[in-house]
């Protein structure tokens, strides 16, 4: 693929959920988003990634239309981006932006209602939402009376109230514990195995490991790499290894291994091109080091985050 516009195409449907060609878009002299082309299909799950400052927010902004492109198109469910689209997307915004006066389940209701709900439908799913999300009895307290974790699950129930078939979440997890982290995990899977296009920007790569079909990262506005995540870190191949062991780690300066992350109760190495992994586990035992565990992985996503982005 081309590493200025490549494309993704997954999914269950023949309908692309969203199409991006050839989109710019400058602010005075900064390019934030350069010649981008994305697709994904319905029923697809994307991590769109990228370090701070690469474009993806104004990405989102201009298949919301609150941003126009300067150049290029984008299409939604088939149909140029327009205010109407907006009705197809449930968007969280990175920004909390609910008024913080409002009682919540007020604000859910009023939300929904401007989304086609009936005030009654509204408030029916409003209750179903704050029950699931452990808010039932704080429904009747203002948005400012909540903790930023709280906060983050209305601002979740408001995006996908009205069932919209497409999501996008900015930095969905923020200010969650684990706990609520994995609930609206699972939340957003649910959602897909409905039939739902989910499109994801986070910093948690772990969370984009687990949910994630596919991944577009974007540098400096412009897509570096993209395609279904299974098939980029097979692409990789195995060339990282975790090594736990007791005893001295003199056989760390092996030149076999790249670069070295240290952590707890062990390291993972990363080897170089070519080199043979069974050469370290040779240096470790001659060394008289206790081997623990010695497992040759992929690189995590991570890991070929920070590769493609730290000297871009």
């Amino acid at each position: 693929m081309d590493e200025d516009a490549g494309s993704i195409s997954i999914g269950r449907e023949s309908v692309d959920a969203i199409a991006l060609e050839n989109v710019t878009k400058s602010y005075e002299s900064v390019t934030a988003v350069s010649g981008v082309n994305l697709r994904v299909r319905q029923g697809a799950v994307l991590g769109l990634l990228g370090p701070n400052g690469a474009g993806k927010t104004t990405t989102i902004r201009m298949v919301m239309n609150i941003l126009a492109p300067d150049e290029g198109s984008i299409h939604v469910l088939g149909k140029p981006v327009s205010d109407e689209s907006r009705d197809s997307i449930g968007y969280l915004p990175e920004e909390r932006g609910l008024y913080p006066r409002m009682k919540i389940r007020s604000l859910i209701v009023f939300l929904g209602a401007l989304h086609g709900l009936t005030e009654a439908e509204a408030d029916r799913r409003a209750r179903e939402w704050l029950d699931r999300f452990e808010l039932g009895e704080w429904s009747e307290k203002k948005m400012i009376d909540l903790s930023k974790g709280m906060q983050q699950k209305v601002q979740f129930i408001t995006s996908v109230l009205h069932k919209p078939p497409i999501v996008i979440l900015d930095e969905p997890f923020s200010g969650l514990d684990p706990v609520n982290a994995s609930t609206i995990k699972d939340v957003m899977l649910e959602m897909r195995d409905q039939g739902s296009t989910i499109i994801l920007s986070t910093h948690r790569m772990e969370q984009v490991e687990k949910m994630c079909d596919s991944i577009c990262l974007i540098n400096k506005g412009r897509s570096v790499l993209d395609g279904e995540l299974r098939a980029i870190k097979q692409s990789y191949g195995k060339n990282t290894v975790h090594i736990e062991f007791t005893g001295s780690d003199a056989f760390l300066n092996h030149p076999a291994i790249a670069s070295i992350n240290r952590f707890g109760t062990g390291v993972e190495a990363k080897l170089n091109p070519g080199a043979d992994p069974q050469d370290i586990l040779k240096a470790a035992v001659q060394s008289g080091v206790q081997i623990n565990r010695f497992e040759l992985l992929e690189p995590s996503l991570s890991d070929i985050f920070i590769e493609k982005t730290a000297h871009a």
